[in-house]
């Protein structure tokens, strides 16, 4: 059972050593902040989303992801946002937080965001992991190249992006971790090293007015290391700006389903609430249950709608 687990656990460490290393979201559409600083202060409001990923179900060491992200619209000259997020794969933690800065700039019917980025990403390994001799933290062995006691790396991290949106359009690109920083920590017995590749990002997403109840959202997430691509194609209707429901598809890896609630409290004042399964189509369906994930947002209008108002006057008939 032991060897089992190690083998299980240094499977999801090679996934994440060849694969990208941010982490994945299926509900993408409600996380444009974290892969695009130019998204900051967009809705022209206070706010904020939270997300939680239980990947691979019932699989030993599965990914288990947080995010929280808030950003704040119309202050100097642009928007201004906070993303913090914790992935963990077995014994393998990375945790990110980064401050981002729109420039908002009029553009035809809508609005261009220049966005910048910058921040920290640590890598850590900690030492409740079990050795293919069965050697534990508790117990370690005679390998002293491994890190039994845990180790931990900081680096810095910067990332730019840009973001079109109107009405009903929207449209994004951007590239995170520019710098492709190492993280290093050098010990008596072993050096731990780790070296965060550059990403890309493109997104893109249209609403069809259908009457007056139902809006239909279909939009694209494409994401890319420049070793390994991914593509999230999503579909969202919603029914009196209240009840969502959709499914998306990722290209290789799982069917999802989506549904949430979407609640105006008072005319500045707006929640949601959404949940997401995964149905996974890759190889790894035959060991795992599925992914669950869970969001909840809140919007805050400082600002109220502009109303327009006209008067008569006795004069002018």
């Amino acid at each position: 059972m032991k060897i089992k687990l190690t083998t299980v656990t240094l499977l999801i460490t090679g996934l994440v050593a060849f694969a990208q290393q941010d982490a994945q979201f299926s509900m993408n559409m409600f996380n444009r902040l974290a892969v695009n600083p130019a998204y900051a202060g967009m809705n022209k409001a206070l706010c904020g989303t939270l997300l939680y990923r239980q990947q691979w179900t019932a699989f030993p060491g599965a990914p288990k992801t947080g995010l929280l992200s808030v950003d704040f619209g119309e202050v100097l000259y642009g928007g201004v946002g906070l993303t913090i997020d914790q992935d963990q794969l077995g014994f393998d933690k990375t945790l990110k937080a980064k401050l981002a800065y729109s420039f908002h700039l009029p553009l035809g019917p809508g609005s261009l965001g220049i966005g910048l980025d910058a921040g920290m990403i640590q890598k850590a390994l900690t030492g409740n992991f079990i050795a293919p001799d069965g050697t534990t933290t508790a117990n370690p062995g005679n390998d002293q190249a491994i890190p039994w006691s845990g180790t931990s790396a900081v680096t810095y991290d910067v990332g730019l992006g840009l973001y079109y949106t109107t009405n009903r359009l929207y449209v994004g690109l951007s590239s995170l971790h520019l710098p492709q920083q190492e993280l290093k920590k050098a010990a008596a017995s072993y050096d731990f090293n780790y070296k965060v590749a550059r990403h890309y990002y493109v997104m893109a997403g249209y609403t069809f007015q259908l009457g007056n109840q139902f809006d239909l959202t279909p939009s694209v997430l494409a994401k890319s290391d420049a070793s390994a691509t991914q593509l999230d194609l999503n579909l969202i209707a919603k029914w009196n700006k209240m009840i969502f429901a959709g499914f998306s598809y990722r290209l290789s890896d799982a069917m999802v389903g989506i549904v949430g609630l979407e609640k105006s409290f008072t005319p500045k004042l707006t929640a949601k609430f959404g949940y997401s399964y995964d149905i996974t189509t890759s190889g790894i369906k035959n060991h795992s249950n599925g992914s669950h994930e869970i969001m909840l947002g809140f919007c805050y209008k400082i600002k109220g709608d502009t109303k327009s108002s006209s008067h008569m006057n006795v004069r002018f008939l």
